[in-house]
């Protein structure tokens, strides 16, 4: 949103890991920010003091459940939507999962925003929309999109009402299309999960597939930074925006990194194959140059953002003992 608005901005998700990040960005900028979150991965920590933030409410609430937040919509500036199911395997086994916490959600939270005349919707959507994609890095031109997982098919969904909505009734849409967003507070993704896994066995780390899967990964920070230099500069119907890096690294370095900084002395383990599971995409690589046209650089690479990752990790691990 521009640094000028002066109504209510509500944000989905906000007590999650990079929804917590883009409130204080917002608060920053001056905006009263009105969180909603069922605090299922979220965490009220997360959040600026909610006593000593006045400009700061939260509201526990289930998306999918407008009549306990739609008040909350009243007279906002714009809603941006990053609640979500943040388990991308989990769709396998239950395919409602996606449906229900994405593309259902997502409805709701548009018809809410519809009839509250809010005139802004910025939804968190991301990079497993294109599938498997043929071209890499992949523009946001790319085409059919034909995703590999509930999850992607969710978010695409969940896109195409976005657009809808923008055309049938004058919301203007943001999609933005995230690579792996990694950064302090995440309670899911590969770096969280290795350091779970050896948690519990410091012998031993398992890493799904052959460890060659190859994907960027994005701080938190220029993940949040992006999605407000294309929410103040651009004003189409529809914007769509890849949020990643220029590079790749991939799941057998981070696996190595993660057990340096445990100490080194657990084996690495590959279940085989090239997928760590179905609808896994191994390669990713997102083009960001249409981002990076309106003045917005990722300041950190795939490996320096790893690197910062597993640093704050091992920090909040020994703090927490």
């Amino acid at each position: 949103m521009s640094s000028h608005d002066s109504a209510p901005v509500v944000v989905t998700g906000g007590a999650g890991a990079v929804g917590s990040y883009l409130v204080r960005e917002l608060l920053a900028r001056g905006s009263t920010v009105r969180v909603i979150d069922n605090l299922s991965s979220g965490r009220r920590e997360h959040l600026p003091s909610l006593s000593g933030e006045p400009r700061l409410s939260l509201t526990v609430a289930d998306v999918r459940e407008p009549a306990s937040y739609a008040e909350k919509f009243r007279g906002a500036s714009a809603v941006w939507h990053l609640a979500a199911n943040t388990d991308i395997r989990l769709g396998s086994a239950d395919p409602r999962v996606d449906f229900d916490h994405g593309t259902f959600a997502t409805f709701e939270a548009l018809e809410t925003a519809r009839r509250h005349d809010v005139p802004r919707f910025l939804f968190t959507s991301s990079s497993v929309v294109y599938g498997y994609p043929s071209v890499l890095p992949t523009p946001e031109d790319y085409g059919p999109l034909l995703p590999e997982s509930f999850y992607g098919a969710a978010k695409l969904a969940a896109e195409g009402m976005c657009s809808a909505f923008a055309h049938a009734y004058g919301i203007r849409a943001y999609l933005f299309r995230f690579a792996n967003i990694i950064g302090p507070g995440m309670t899911h993704g590969v770096i969280y999960d290795f350091f779970e896994k050896l948690r519990q066995d410091p012998a031993r780390l398992e890493v799904l597939g052959d460890g060659n899967q190859s994907k960027s990964y994005l701080r938190t920070e220029d993940c949040v930074e992006g999605m407000l230099v294309a929410a103040d500069r651009t004003s189409d119907p529809v914007n769509v925006f890849n949020l990643g890096t220029h590079d790749r690294i991939t799941a057998r370095e981070i696996a190595e990194k993660v057990v340096a900084a445990h100490g080194g002395r657990a084996r690495i383990e590959y279940t085989g194959g090239s997928r760590g599971w179905p609808g896994d995409v191994p390669v990713q690589l997102l083009a960001v140059d249409k981002l990076e046209r309106l003045g917005w650089h990722p300041r950190f690479s795939s490996a320096a953002a790893v690197d910062r990752t597993i640093e704050e990790t091992v920090r909040a691990r020994d703090a927490a003992r």
